[in-house]
C-alpha cells in the first residue's frame, strides 16, 4: 500500500482527497480540521505534503482552537511554517474570530452576561494575553462602541477608572460594561479583578455613568462579577 507521508506533493493524493478539490465540491464541512489547515498552508516542507504537515502541526498542538492562540512570531517556530505561511494562519483565525463575534442587524442590547458573552467570547478566547475590553452602552443598554483599552495582566495601574470612563463620555456612553479573558483558562476572579472592579464601580456612581458588569472570559466559558456582587 502506498505510504501517504512518502508522497512529495499534494498532487500526489487522488483528486477526491485534495483538500483544496474536496473543500470546493464538498464544502468546509465535509472537511477534518487537518484538511482545512492544509487548505489554508497551501504547500508543505521537507518531503511533506501540505496535508502532512498540517497533521503533524495538529498532533503537536493538539487543536486547532490551540492553534489560534499563537501569534505569527510562535507560528514561525513550528517546522514548515514561515513568515507567509504564519501571515496567512493569524490572517485566517482573526477572520473568523470577528466573523463569529460579529455584530449583525440592529444594535446588540446587552441585558445579560450571556448577551456579553456572546460578542466577546469569540473575540478574546484564543488571545495569548488579558486584554481589557470596555463595552459603552446607551441608555437602552445598546452596544455604542467596543474598545480595546489594555493589553496585558490586569491590575488597577493599567485600568485607571479615568481610561475606562474617558471611553464613555467620549462616545457619549450611559453606561460601561468592562471584559477581560483569563488565557490560563481559570473563570475564577483574581484579587486585582475584585479590586479593579470595585474602584470602576465606585467611580461610575461618582460620574454618574455606572458599571453594570464586570465579565471575564476563560476559554468558550465566562463568568459575571455582578453576579457574584462585586459590581
Amino acid at each position: 500500500m502506498d505510504n501517504l507521508f512518502s508522497r512529495r506533493s499534494i498532487r500526489d493524493l487522488p483528486p477526491d482527497d485534495r483538500p483544496r478539490e474536496k473543500l470546493l465540491r464538498l464544502g468546509p464541512a465535509g472537511l477534518t480540521d487537518a484538511e482545512l489547515l492544509a487548505a489554508t498552508i497551501r504547500t508543505g516542507t521537507g518531503g511533506l505534503t501540505a496535508l502532512d504537515l498540517a497533521r503533524s502541526i495538529l498532533k503537536e498542538h493538539g487543536s486547532l482552537q490551540r492553534l489560534a492562540g499563537l501569534n505569527a512570531q510562535e507560528l514561525q517556530r513550528i517546522r514548515g511554517i514561515g513568515a507567509a505561511k504564519s501571515a496567512e494562519l493569524v490572517a485566517s483565525f482573526e477572520i473568523g474570530r470577528r466573523v463569529q463575534g460579529a455584530l449583525s442587524g440592529e444594535q446588540p442590547i446587552l441585558r445579560s452576561p450571556a448577551n456579553v458573552a456572546a460578542i466577546m467570547v469569540p473575540l478574546l478566547r484564543d488571545a495569548p494575553c488579558e486584554k481589557f475590553h470596555v463595552l459603552v452602552l446607551d441608555s437602552k443598554n445598546g452596544l455604542i462602541k467596543n474598545i480595546e483599552l489594555t493589553s496585558g495582566t490586569l491590575n488597577a495601574s493599567l485600568v485607571h477608572p479615568r481610561e475606562v470612563f474617558k471611553s464613555a463620555i467620549d462616545n457619549r456612553g450611559a453606561s460601561v460594561i468592562v471584559v477581560h479573558n483569563h488565557p490560563s483558562g481559570s473563570r475564577e476572579p483574581s484579587r486585582e479583578d475584585i479590586e479593579v472592579t470595585r474602584q470602576l464601580a465606585e467611580a461610575g456612581k461618582i460620574i454618574g455613568i455606572p458599571l453594570h458588569d464586570h465579565v471575564i472570559v476563560a476559554g468558550n466559558t465566562f463568568v459575571s462579577l455582578a453576579e457574584k456582587g462585586f459590581c
